[in-house]
């Protein structure tokens, strides 16, 4: 573990949003796929492990064993460097911030929104590969479904509150994340994040609307539209809660430390 003042933990975070930023079209494009890809392999251990620890443990010990199966999906975004919306909210703004561009506040735009579709659009295509029947075990797929309908039955205001947890959390591991130096450390605060998320069933906008689309898929009673409402709800929570409660305060925290 290293000891670093903030001014020099956002110091880091600052060269790291450069090359977020600046980094070539096809890079983006590949990087914001694969993480949509890589995190519904986190969805699908969720699902294997609630199925075979509840008949034998009961629900609550099944939801325990789902987010921390969890969690592996998240240590596979950080350590394969791929880029999750709202995972990549501190460091890019640092460096919009430094730069005071307004071409640099537009390229940030343009990042969100191409990040945001191209994780949605890596994990709908894995999603499909586990919906096919026979490619998880049975009651995985009822799972799936189950939590599906959890979320989609929640209110609007709650869902809303629930991504703004999501949107914080997110954007405390990418701070934390330049707080430590060695992988192992990496891990281990990824990991943590990853089955508190779980843990807290906080929406996500990719990690929900993912679960949606699979739960739909598999027979879920959850229809586009609820999709489509909960992504919405996500996103201004996500973003509310990446960049208000925890982006912003750093930024006021690395400005005035001596």
């Amino acid at each position: 573990m290293s000891d670093l003042a903030p001014k020099e933990i956002y110091n880091r975070a600052k060269n790291e949003g450069e090359r977020r930023l600046f980094m070539p079209p096809l890079e983006q494009v590949s990087t914001g796929f694969i993480a949509g890809v890589t995190i519904v392999f986190g969805i699908v251990a969720l699902a294997i492990a609630e199925h075979l620890i509840e008949p034998a443990f009961g629900e609550g010990p099944a939801k325990l064993a789902g987010a921390l199966a969890f969690g592996m999906g998240v240590v596979f975004l950080v350590i394969g460097r791929s880029e999750l919306f709202s995972e990549n909210f501190f460091d890019p703004v640092a460096t919009a911030i430094d730069r005071r561009e307004k071409s640099t506040w537009l390229r940030l735009l343009r990042l969100w929104g191409l990040i945001l579709l191209l994780n949605l659009l890596g994990g709908a295509v894995m999603a499909a590969v586990f919906v096919v029947p026979g490619a998880l075990p049975s009651g995985a797929h009822d799972v799936l479904v189950t939590v599906a309908e959890e979320i989609a039955g929640k209110g609007g205001l709650a869902t809303f509150m629930r991504a703004i947890a999501a949107g914080t959390l997110l954007t405390l591991l990418s701070y934390l994340l330049h707080a430590v130096d060695p992988a192992g450390s990496r891990i281990v605060l990824a990991y943590l994040v990853g089955v508190f998320l779980a843990l807290g069933a906080f929406d996500h906008v990719v990690v929900s609307g993912l679960h949606l689309l699979a739960g739909l898929w598999l027979g879920a009673d959850v229809t586009y539209l609820e999709v489509g409402r909960n992504v919405l709800l996500a996103t201004a929570g996500n973003l509310l809660g990446g960049l208000l409660l925890m982006t912003l305060t750093h930024t006021a925290q690395a400005k005035e430390a001596k």
